[in-house]
Order: structure tokens, then sequence, then C-alpha cells
């Protein structure tokens, strides 16, 4: 269910906006999608899990809270973003 180091050092190089950036808005939003696509397919095949499921939301609600501080900033970023994850909205 959780990303693997590798992965997530994919991820920080892949968004990241300058060398050595882990906190940006990018990178945190990039990490959340891959652990809620990660969750998603965990829920394919155990549909009871709802302790999992309290924590799938609690990182959807995250994700949204980052997207929306983007889209308040610069929203041609957060076009772009969304856009680069394949989120729709």
């Amino acid at each position: 269910m959780s990303i693997t180091p590798e992965r997530k050092t994919a991820l920080v190089k892949e968004y990241a906006l300058k060398e050595g950036d882990t906190g940006s808005p990018e990178v945190q939003v990039a990490i959340l999608t891959e652990r809620i696509a990660n969750l998603t397919e965990h829920f394919k095949t155990h549909v009871k899990d709802n302790h999992s499921r309290r924590g799938l939301l609690k990182l959807v609600s995250q994700r949204r809270q980052l997207l929306d501080y983007v889209k308040k900033r610069d929203e041609p970023r957060y076009k772009a973003l969304i856009e680069r994850l394949g989120i729709r909205r």
C-alpha cells in the first residue's frame, strides 16, 4: 500500500522545482497521488477494509487542500500540475 523509497525518489526528481526540493506542493501532491492510486488498487481486492478507506479519505482531503493552495497562488501552475498528474477537475 505504501510507495517504495525508490519510487518516492523518482517522484521527487520528476516534480521538484529545483535541486533538493521535497516540500513544494507539486512534489507533495505527486506523492499523495501515488499513495491514493496504490490504495485504490488495494480496495479492488479488499473491499471491506474500512480502516484503510478512512486513511484514503484523509489522503484525498490533504491532496485537495494542497491543490486549492496552488490554485489560489498560481492558477496556470495548478492547471499544469493536474494535467501532468492526470487528475480531473
